[in-house]
């Protein structure tokens, strides 16, 4: 039982990487090069479709990680699950902090609306959120190394 756990809990962290990886790398830089109002309106539905999903597999993730943790709490790599843990919560305190009230403001533009520093806000917004992905990247890579 432990074993699907392991493997439920690591693949559903590597999924929620990839997306955030590809919201950064691939997403963004797409949606950046469309003209503004394009630009916005896209980044808005994002914000809107990624904010309804992200907190649910955030802290479903955290969650099966707590499991593991406490399940395989006698077992070569327990250090590993809880470190991993310990940066998924990193990532969902910042998260709430900074990247959900941007988030919040920024799912509602429109290019009548946008407020005159709306571009500093989506900067601000990506750095963060450059910051998330490299914590959400090494606490998969403690998973996976936790069940070599």
């Amino acid at each position: 039982m432990l074993n699907a756990l392991e493997i439920v809990t690591t693949v559903l962290v590597g999924v929620m990487v990839g997306v955030e990886f590809s919201v950064s790398f691939v997403i963004n830089p797409i949606l950046n090069a469309l003209p503004e109002d394009s630009m916005v309106s896209g980044r808005a539905h994002g914000g809107r479709m990624l904010g309804a999903v992200m907190p649910v597999w955030y802290i479903g993730s955290l969650v099966l990680v707590a499991i593991w943790a406490i399940a395989g709490w006698q077992l070569p790599g327990a250090g590993l699950v809880v470190t991993a843990g310990a940066l998924l919560i990193v990532s969902v305190v910042m998260s709430i902090l900074l990247l959900v009230p941007i988030n919040n403001r920024s799912k509602t533009w429109t290019a009548e609306n946008r407020p005159a520093d709306w571009k500093e806000q989506m900067i601000r917004w990506d750095r963060f959120h450059y910051v998330r992905v490299a914590v959400i990247i090494a606490a998969f890579a403690l998973l996976v190394a936790a069940r070599a």
